[in-house]
């Protein structure tokens, strides 16, 4: 049924009408376009007329709640859930039914959804409609209550023990800070998900908290360096998410890849990325890729998502896309959406997208390049040192704010490492561009040289050097490069303005990691705030901390060997283990850290590992069961068809697994059952891969059931796509 509205302030009524034929028409031509594998032909400004059409702020948000004698600015005091949350309802049910919306829902983001959830959110959709019980008729509800609570289920979300069947309550809280968003007939509320007793369920409320003592300490610590402000401060972000596009006909004959989102097995393909001639490659309209980009930045747009940069990365079939900086909140919430739209998106041009961090052995694995700076409300950015030292009018301030960030990554780099623990890390981490497990951050020559002038006591001003390069041609004119080079095996570098979490994981909900970045300076920032206060001088508090935490800084080579020897002898945060990462999170001081910074109290800390543990050996027990699966249905067959193989070793395997899996099942702990889920893994499931990979190399082709590298890999070479230019 669809429905519109005819209204006056105070009546409703609901009557079945075409009132989005709008949207319908778009989506139809939109589908017209898939269809034929369209892409766009000349540029125009025109497609992006509907740019945040669909998100309500700004103009948008401006338009409809001037109609019930208020404005945008309402909306950005909190305040407005208890003053005004009838009046917003109102000009978002205005809105929301102008663009063919007549459902609403809390959307939320639950723990442990890496990898298996689809979108990594929940949401329960309810219609805004109620019976007039007089005349029967349906007729437009939505109210300020409906629109800032809501209620669910606790208990079957992963919680870490926090909820049980008999107290299950969960209950949801709209996140003022983020906006409400459309899509379809649905509008979607940014919402909180806490217990009975206020314990975070969710990936979110967390992530608000740390903001809070990163802006409360921030503030204090710069106060006491001569800067005062109006306003907070707000962690911001700038997220780049890397996927793979394959083939969907491919895709449906890949168990692993449709149940894990990885290969369990597979031999190698004659060509991977030896040549480097994917990466930054023509996105050619031959194939689908080109249409599921603009299609996707289509969507982004009209949700106020400005993805702006698209391009081929280095593996074969691999992709990513970025957008703009904006605050951390809305900006996981925009990761969060955009995943889910790359998948939809995939499938509607015949393809499949992969978001897991290592879905091919042999070629570079996905990263989510966590960019993170810190501003206030004025524009000014604490990581840039021309913008802090001029509103502050202190030129030492930027070295100070560096020394608690430094002194912050050497103290507390088992919580980053914690942080980047999700499963597909495991086999991502250390190599093809992604940074090993040793937490050291790279700063690169000037900016080292500036602060070791600061901490010898010659403080100087930061000037980065830039060097000409004349390529020799009058064709090109001589031109300035920086004169600081890229580390890409740093694991947290620093890139003029900002430091660069490289070693996140693409399927990650970030939450977590930016959780982390936030408590960990504020936690710095109040320790230097607190020993001013009991007398200290900043400069001097700066320069000890720098000179205790040096050894984190590594401008070098860090997939180099001996170099990491170097780095864990001097006590440089190295955890192999993801497993045993995520235990770090129980570990008093850390307890003793988020409680201290009202971020996480005790049982959240504990519930969040078991959470983290489980959801781990929760995805090692699907792609157990999933390999014996394949063994067995595919493997096993082809190789008896073929009349080559290694038959019985691939029968012991099965085996193997099964006993592998009941031993986890057997394991008192959550934390015992991941430490297991680790080894079979890492260890025993590698070695059997192999033994299915020698058997894939020997069986005939058209024998083997199971679509292969080659099938998977090369979208240039394996696709059909028939391609219309629109006019």
């Amino acid at each position: 049924f669809f429905f519109f509205l005819q209204s006056n302030r105070n009546n409703r009524t609901m009557l079945a009408s075409a009132f989005a034929r709008s949207s319908f028409i778009r989506r139809a031509v939109s589908s017209t376009a898939v269809s034929t594998g369209a892409v766009r032909g000349l540029a125009s400004l025109e497609p992006y007329e509907h740019y945040g059409k669909h998100v309500f702020k700004g103009k948008v948000a401006d338009d409809y709640l001037k109609k019930h004698g208020a404005d945008s600015s309402l909306l950005e005091d909190p305040n407005w859930t208890a003053t005004h949350a009838d009046t917003v309802a109102a000009a978002v049910l205005d809105w929301a039914c102008d663009n063919g919306a007549n459902s609403y829902c809390h959307w939320f983001q639950p723990l442990a959804a890496s990898g298996v959830r689809h979108g990594l959110a929940g949401q329960v959709h309810n219609m805004m409609m109620q019976f007039n019980r007089k005349t029967n008729e349906p007729e437009f509800e939505f109210s300020g209550k409906d629109l800032i609570r809501g209620e669910t289920d606790g208990s079957s979300f992963p919680n870490g023990g926090l909820r049980a069947t008999h107290m299950a309550g969960g209950y949801l809280a709209v996140d003022t800070s983020s906006h409400i968003w459309l899509r379809g007939d649905t509008i979607f509320i940014p919402s909180a998900l806490v217990s009975y007793y206020g314990d975070a369920l969710d990936e979110k409320t967390p992530l608000l908290r740390s903001n809070e003592a990163l802006s409360k300490e921030g503030k204090r610590l710069l106060g006491h360096l001569g800067y005062e402000f109006e306003g907070g401060l707000d962690a911001s972000l700038g997220l780049e998410q890397e996927f793979f596009l394959i083939p969907r006909d491919q895709y449906y004959r890949r168990p692993d890849l449709q149940i894990a989102g990885r290969t369990l097995i597979g031999k190698n393909a004659s060509r991977g990325q030896e040549m480097c001639d994917h990466y930054m490659g023509a996105v050619s309209s031959a194939t689908p890729a080109l249409a599921f980009f603009q299609e996707l930045q289509d969507e982004a747009w009209s949700v106020g998502i400005p993805l702006k940069t698209r391009h081929r990365e280095v593996a074969p079939g691999q992709f990513e896309v970025c957008p703009m900086f904006g605050t951390a909140t809305t900006q996981v919430d925009q990761n969060v959406i955009v995943m889910q739209l790359i998948e939809e998106v995939a499938a509607r041009h015949g393809l499949a997208a992969l978001q897991q961090e290592k879905p091919f052995n042999d070629i570079n694995g996905s990263g989510k390049h966590n960019n993170w700076s810190i501003w206030n409300k004025h524009g000014v950015n604490l990581l840039a040192p021309q913008s802090l030292n001029g509103a502050s009018g202190n030129p030492l301030s930027f070295p100070v704010v560096m020394a608690a960030i430094i002194s912050a990554v050497d103290t507390h780099g088992d919580l980053m490492r914690m942080s980047i623990s999700c499963p597909g890390n495991d086999f991502r981490l250390g190599a093809c561009e992604a940074p090993p497990a040793i937490v050291s951050t790279y700063l690169g020559h000037d900016m080292t040289t500036y602060l070791k002038n600061f901490k010898e006591g010659h403080p100087g001003e930061y000037v980065p050097h830039v060097k000409t390069l004349d390529l020799g041609t009058s064709s090109i004119l001589p031109f300035n490069v920086p004169a600081e080079d890229r580390n890409r095996t740093s694991p947290f570098p620093y890139g003029g303005g900002r430091f660069e979490f490289r070693a996140v994981g693409s399927s990650q909900n970030v939450s977590m990691v930016n959780t982390v970045l936030n408590t960990i300076t504020a936690a710095k920032f109040a320790e230097f705030s607190d020993a001013i206060e009991a007398g200290g001088d900043p400069i001097e508090i700066a320069r000890e901390a720098l000179d205790k935490h040096w050894k984190v800084i590594f401008n070098g080579d860090n997939y180099c060997e001996d170099e990491q020897e170097t780095l864990t002898k001097n006590g440089v945060w190295r955890i192999d283990s993801g497993v045993e990462a995520m235990h770090r999170l129980v570990a008093d001081e850390n307890v003793a850290l988020f409680e201290k910074m009202g971020v996480f109290k005790k049982a959240e800390c504990e519930a969040r590992q078991v959470a983290l543990h489980d959801h781990y050996t929760g995805t090692v027990e699907m792609e157990a069961l999933c390999l014996v699966d394949m063994i067995n249905q595919h493997v096993i067959p082809s190789v008896k068809a073929a009349g080559v193989g290694p038959l019985e070793d691939l029968e012991k395997a099965v085996t193997i697994i099964n006993e592998a899996v009941a031993e986890i099942h057997a394991a008192d702990s959550s934390y015992e059952k991941a430490k297991l889920a680790r080894v079979l893994r890492l260890d025993t499931m590698v070695e059997l891969r192999e033994t299915c990979d020698a058997a894939e190399e020997i069986v005939p082709a058209d024998l083997w059931t199971l679509a292969t590298y080659k099938e998977l890999l090369f979208l240039d070479t394996h696709v059909d796509a028939a391609v219309d230019y629109e006019e």
